[in-house]
């Protein structure tokens, strides 16, 4: 046994993860899944020297390889937290709270200062539901995040059914009753690599809320915006599924890759990053471009892949 936080012991986590995932959905058994030490040794060497601390959790899942560093810790979500409150979303949609075609109206008071598109429409404007949701995941739109996460009950809501599902970790914090002291110290939500990870692997297996809503929402989480770190390192051609997250002192992605060896997911969290930037070569996003192209080539040794030159030019 390991001991957790307060000192209470809790599993191994491997056995953990599968307990945790066997509630949503059947992924590969302990002893299906295996250690990889060569890509665990890849890993650690992509990213030794880095100013600030560093989670990362990979699982193929059709050879059930996997590999974890600091993959249980806490970190913060930043835009990460879209991906639960999407889950929120869609449960609510599936019990009937509210129809997904729902015309919602939109209001100044919902304004979160930023650069958001939904920030920018006039008071009193008409949307549906169904694009407020693609704006929060697409574009990672604050705005329409905030407005889903009170329509389905406030952060309290979305907590619930996390805690229902077997995901002890995952949290928002922010505007959520009781966790202003998370909320100090991690901000808008707090993960583990591993949670998030399982949490993308269940909507990509069909095991969220139900398999027409997991379908659904693979669909918006195919379709992002914000391209130009992990998923830059990935061939076009190929499909990817993913949330990042970004604040000051912490860069993050979560990615669930189609690839041609089978789908493998991977994250990738930073906290206490002595970075600040918020330019390219920020160290954090950096990264999240090593790592993922480092994984790319690890599965995929038969289908090289390198961004062409001049590719960052055209990133978000």
């Amino acid at each position: 046994m390991i001991v957790g936080p307060r000192g209470r012991p809790r599993p191994h986590p491997r056995l953990a993860m599968v307990a945790l995932a066997g509630a949503l959905l059947a992924l590969p058994s302990v002893a299906q899944s295996q250690a990889d030490p060569v890509l665990q040794q890849k890993l650690e060497a992509a990213i030794a020297g880095f100013d600030g601390t560093v989670g990362v959790y990979v699982h193929h899942l059709g050879t059930g390889q996997w590999a974890a560093i600091r993959a249980d810790e806490l970190f913060p979500t930043a835009s990460m937290i879209k991906l639960p409150i999407l889950v929120a979303l869609f449960d609510a949609v599936q019990r009937g709270t509210f129809p997904f075609d729902t015309v919602l109206t939109y209001r100044d008071s919902l304004l979160y200062e930023g650069e958001d598109i939904l920030g920018s429409f006039r008071d009193s404007s008409a949307i549906p539901l169904s694009q407020v949701a693609l704006l929060m995941i697409t574009t990672s739109d604050n705005t329409a995040a905030l407005w889903l996460q009170r329509l389905v009950g406030t952060g309290t809501a979305v907590n619930s059914w996390l805690a229902a599902h077997g995901f002890d970790s995952t949290r928002v914090n922010s505007r959520t009753p009781g966790r202003r002291g998370n909320w100090g110290r991690y901000g808008w939500g707090q993960t583990t690599p591993r949670e998030i990870a399982t949490l993308l692997t269940a909507i990509r297996r069909g095991g969220v809320v139900s398999p027409a809503a997991s379908e659904a929402m693979y669909r918006m989480l195919t379709r992002i915006y914000w391209n130009g770190e992990a998923l830059s390192q990935l061939p076009p051609t190929v499909q990817a599924a993913s949330k990042q997250g970004a604040v000051d002192r912490s860069r993050s992605e979560v990615v669930l890759v189609n690839a041609p060896s089978g789908d493998f997911a991977f994250a990738v969290l930073t906290r206490e990053q002595a970075d600040t930037s918020w330019t390219r070569d920020n160290a954090g996003y950096a990264l999240l471009r090593r790592i993922s192209a480092l994984l790319w080539e690890y599965f995929e040794p038969g289908h090289p892949y390198h961004p062409p030159s001049g590719a960052s030019a055209f990133a978000p």
